[in-house]
This record gives C-alpha cells, sequence and structure tokens, in this order.
C-alpha cells in the first residue's frame, strides 16, 4: 500500500490525499451533471404531459366568446365553468350525464370482465401444462400486435349477425378481450407465484380453487390492478367502436357524444356553437381516470415493497 502511495505520489508531484480528493471532485462534478440532466429531462416530460390538461382546465373556465377571445392558456376575465357545467343540465335534456354515464357502466363492465378473463387465462397459462398451450399463446400474442380499429368492421359484421347491433353488448362484449392483459399476467404470474407455495397447498389439501383464491390471487394484486386500469381506461377512451355499432344517441358513451357536439358545431352559422360545452364535457369526463390512477397506485406501491420483502 505504501509503495502504491508512494508511487502515485511521483506521477503526480502532488501527495496523494490532494490526488484522491481532486478526482474525488471530478466525480463528483460528473455525477452531479447527470443529476441536473436528468432532472432536466423529467421536469420537460412533465411539462409536456401537464400542459394539455392544464389546457384543457383553462379552457373549460370559458364561455365560448371567450375560447377564442382570450390567451389560449390563461383565464378569461369572465370564469364560467360553473354556468358550462349548469348548462349541462339542461342542454338536449341534459343527454350529456346520460352519455357519462353510458361511459361508467360500459367502462367498469368491459373492464371487470376484461380483468376477470385475462386473471385466470394468464395464471392458467404460467402454472398448467396442457397440449398446445405455446401454440395458443402465441395466437393471443400475436393478436395483440393487431390494431384494434381493424376490427371493428369485422367485430360490426359479427354482431349484426346475432342482433345485438346497437346496444349495450355490441360495446360489452369486444371489450372483454384484452390480449395484453393475459400476456402481462403471464409474465408476472411466472415469477410471483412460486410453484413451490402451490405444490405446499396441493400438499396440505388444498384444492386448485382455493388454492387461486387464497395463494395465487393476493400475489397478483398489482398486476390485477394494472390490468384493470388499462382495461378500463381503453374501454373509456375507446371512440371508433361505439361509433360503428351505435346509433341511438341515449347508448352514446361520452367520447361520441362530445364528437357530436363537436360536429354542430363545426357545422358554422347554420349549427348551435356550443364549444364551451365541449370543452368542460371533456375536462369532466377526464377526472375519473385521473382520480382512479390516484388512489389505485397505492396498490402498485405495496405489491413492489411485498416482492421486494420476499
Amino acid at each position: 500500500m505504501t509503495i502504491q502511495t508512494d508511487a502515485l505520489t511521483t506521477a503526480t508531484g502532488l501527495p496523494s490525499h490532494v490526488d484522491r480528493s481532486v478526482h474525488g471532485g471530478r466525480r463528483g462534478r460528473r455525477g452531479g451533471g447527470r443529476r441536473i440532466g436528468s432532472h432536466v429531462f423529467l421536469v420537460i416530460l412533465a411539462i409536456y404531459f401537464i400542459v394539455p390538461i392544464w389546457w384543457l382546465f383553462v379552457a373549460a373556465t370559458k364561455s365560448t366568446s371567450g375560447l377564442f377571445s382570450s390567451p389560449a392558456f390563461w383565464f378569461d376575465g369572465d370564469f364560467a365553468f360553473f354556468d358550462n357545467v349548469a348548462e349541462l343540465f339542461t342542454h338536449q335534456g341534459g343527454i350529456y350525464w346520460r352519455w357519462l354515464g353510458n361511459s361508467f357502466v360500459y367502462a367498469f363492465a368491459g373492464g371487470i370482465g376484461a380483468t376477470v378473463l385475462a386473471v385466470l387465462a394468464g395464471y392458467g397459462f404460467a402454472k398448467y401444462g396442457f397440449r398446445g398451450r405455446n401454440q395458443v399463446f402465441g395466437v393471443i400474442l400475436g393478436s395483440v400486435m393487431v390494431p384494434l380499429t381493424a376490427l371493428v368492421i369485422p367485430t360490426f359484421m359479427l354482431l349484426s349477425q346475432y342482433g345485438i347491433i346497437n346496444t349495450p353488448w355490441a360495446v360489452i362484449l369486444p371489450s372483454l378481450l384484452s390480449p395484453f392483459g393475459v400476456y402481462l399476467m403471464r409474465v408476472y404470474a411466472q415469477d410471483a407465484v412460486p410453484d413451490e407455495m402451490l405444490e405446499a397447498a396441493r400438499i396440505d389439501g388444498a384444492g386448485e380453487i382455493r388454492t387461486f383464491f387464497q395463494v395465487a390471487l393476493p400475489l397478483l394484486r398489482p398486476a390485477i390492478v394494472t390490468v384493470l386500469l388499462l382495461s378500463v381506461v381503453g374501454t373509456w377512451n375507446n371512440f371508433f367502436l361505439p361509433l360503428a355499432v351505435l346509433t341511438d344517441p341515449q347508448l352514446l358513451p361520452v367520447t361520441v357524444g362530445l364528437n357530436r357536439w363537436t360536429a354542430l358545431s363545426n357545422a358554422g352559422a347554420g349549427g348551435e356553437q356550443v364549444w364551451n360545452l365541449i370543452t368542460s364535457g371533456a375536462f369532466i369526463s377526464v377526472l375519473p381516470l385521473i382520480l382512479s390512477f390516484l388512489f389505485l397506485q397505492r396498490y402498485w406501491q405495496g405489491g413492489l415493497s411485498v416482492g421486494s420483502i420476499k
């Protein structure tokens, strides 16, 4: 150790502790530069995602005239948000709230159903061996690559043969299929549910159903919440499928309903200008999704903590 220190002192012409402090300072400056760069990048990303929500919030507080006469990213002198919400209750008989209720029904019925099927299928693919398992899973994985919009017309033709076009089932039934959810649940179940725990439960006399509900299901909670949120958000934001299979205004989700108001406002002088209702309705429609993410994020954190302890 003394020889190395002497050689270092001879090579640099400085005492060894001075040289170490110099190199340590350089490393600290490099590390600080990387941290600053990463923080700047995260701030830019945060602004990128927050700006549209901020614009929507500001636009929801304006009247139709204020939307076109005031700055886009700042408030108008007349705060009209509550007036816009009140008008939503009366415009066309308050149909907006019917659209919003339809979106809740479609999203949660389709989201919960898709989550249940994805959990059962993903667990089965991960923990049970059967003939053709890899081939069937390959087909499911390949369907992830197919755009959902490409399946709308075939889905419409299939549903029309069974006479359920222009019914809530025309939106809910296709939403029950989530190939990505099945893939996610299989990948997660393979590592999160040890085979040894399942074998121990079977040796203790537990059946397959009891083993699944009491042993496997609690370990799958973070993945279940993830699939549930993805399914609910996907169904809530679905536009093309309800547009194709629904014609009754009373059955439309909020996405298609607001699009109808947009087309009406784009008609110009011959149409009714309801831009203030469109922006207010759009802002209200995204609030449930934001609140869902805020309230359910603790399940991800709890699942990660349990995984780290185990």
